[in-house]
């Protein structure tokens, strides 16, 4: 993983073959499942580490956690400089076909296979995990 970063960046990644030998042009996550993925497993994940995980714009990966705030699955606590994200238990899916499924059995699912191997690190083992390196602290 580069960059001083928890997450494996998108171009680590990319070029995985799919069942047929070619790269994926869908996945079976969208984005917003990838990012509260990513946040339950590390609450103090920077939007610019999330983005280069997802293979997304910052600017992107901010819109995704405005949505999942302004729609109550994710609350953000500010902490100094820096905000951490507290996942709200009890959200559902949001599909009609799926709405009675809850949120934190995607969670579990896929813990740890979204954001890498070292998100399971919370609390000050996380920040010396993966140190803010930023000049700006802006996430």
């Amino acid at each position: 993983m580069s960059s001083g970063s928890d997450f494996p960046r998108a171009e680590e990644t990319a070029g995985a073959k799919g069942p047929a030998g070619r790269e994926p042009t869908w996945t079976f996550l969208t984005n917003h499942a990838r990012v509260l993925v990513i946040l339950a497993g590390n609450p103090r994940a920077r939007i610019r580490d999330i983005a280069a995980a997802i293979g997304i714009t910052e600017r992107a990966a901010h819109g995704i956690i405005n949505d999942l705030v302004q729609e109550g699955y994710v609350e953000r606590v500010r902490e100094g400089r820096r905000n951490r994200y507290e996942i709200v238990p009890g959200g559902r899916l949001r599909h009609p076909s799926q709405n009675t499924v809850p949120v934190q059995g995607l969670i579990d699912l896929f813990a740890g296979t979204v954001a890498g191997p070292d998100t399971a690190h919370h609390g000050a083992e996380a920040d010396q995990a993966s140190p803010d390196t930023s000049r700006r602290g802006r996430d």
